[in-house]
């Protein structure tokens, strides 16, 4: 009776995950390590069903969370000469590395993840005014 309660706010959750994810790679779009190396977006990997669900049935229903990793595309470049932490030999010399957070992408992903969040909120609602409505009519 509850599953369809627990697939949607499971869903609610791996979407939080998401925006948190987020919110933290365009937070940290700037940074650097000390040694220069600047922040790597990380993205978050969602698998079928629940792992921590104490029934058979209830393993296979909702999504979770399987990992959140580090995205390993090139970081961008600028060319900046001067500054501390430009390459200093190579094909890239001096070129400086930066983020490789994309901001447009990351609000592309914001907006599917909150559309997401809210559709699974308003599913767990509508099930839980179905479970009220069937507990009226059975009483």
């Amino acid at each position: 009776m509850f599953g369809a309660l627990d697939i949607s706010t499971s869903g609610m959750q791996a979407q939080r995950m998401r925006l948190t994810a987020i919110s933290a790679n365009i937070a940290n779009r700037n940074s650097v390590m000390p040694d220069g190396t600047p922040y790597r977006a990380r993205m978050v990997s969602l698998g079928a069903g629940n792992p921590d669900a104490d029934t058979p049935e209830g393993k296979e229903m909702g999504v979770h969370v399987v990992s959140v990793e580090m995205d390993r595309s090139p970081f961008n470049l600028r060319w900046e000469p001067g500054h501390p932490f430009a390459l200093k030999s190579g094909p890239y010399e001096g070129y400086v590395q930066e983020s490789n957070v994309n901001p447009v992408v990351e609000q592309v992903n914001m907006l599917e993840a909150t559309r997401a969040y809210e559709a699974n909120a308003a599913a767990a609602e509508t099930t839980k005014a179905m479970i009220a409505q069937a507990l009226r009519l059975i009483a």
